[in-house]
C-alpha cells in the first residue's frame, strides 16, 4: 500500500505544499492575505526562521532543483515513497 497521495502531482502540490503567511495579533493568527482553503480546512503551521546558513547561490540552487522536482512529477517520473524508503532500509 502507498503512503503518496493518489492526487496528481499538480493538484498535490497545490492542494498541500500552498504556503500561507500570517500574523499573530491579540494571540490569533491572522492571514495576510484571503485564501480559497474550504470552511472547515484543517491546516497545519510552522514557525518559520528568516534566518538560515544558505548563501544567496545555494539558495538558487535549490530553489532550482524543487522546480526541478515539481516539474518531474508532473511529467509522472515520481518514484513512490514506499519504494524509496525500502531502497534507503537495505542501505544500513
Amino acid at each position: 500500500m502507498s503512503c503518496f497521495d493518489a492526487r496528481t502531482a499538480s493538484e498535490y502540490t497545490a492542494v498541500t505544499m500552498q504556503a500561507l503567511k500570517a500574523h499573530v495579533k491579540n494571540g490569533r493568527l491572522v492571514l495576510d492575505e484571503p485564501t480559497d482553503l474550504p470552511e472547515g480546512a484543517e491546516v497545519t503551521l510552522s514557525i518559520t526562521d528568516d534566518e538560515d546558513d544558505l548563501s544567496d547561490e545555494e539558495r538558487a540552487e535549490l530553489r532550482a532543483e524543487l522546480q526541478a522536482s515539481v516539474a518531474e512529477m508532473k511529467a509522472g517520473k515520481g518514484i513512490d515513497a514506499d519504494v524509496v524508503l525500502a531502497e534507503l532500509r537495505t542501505m544500513k
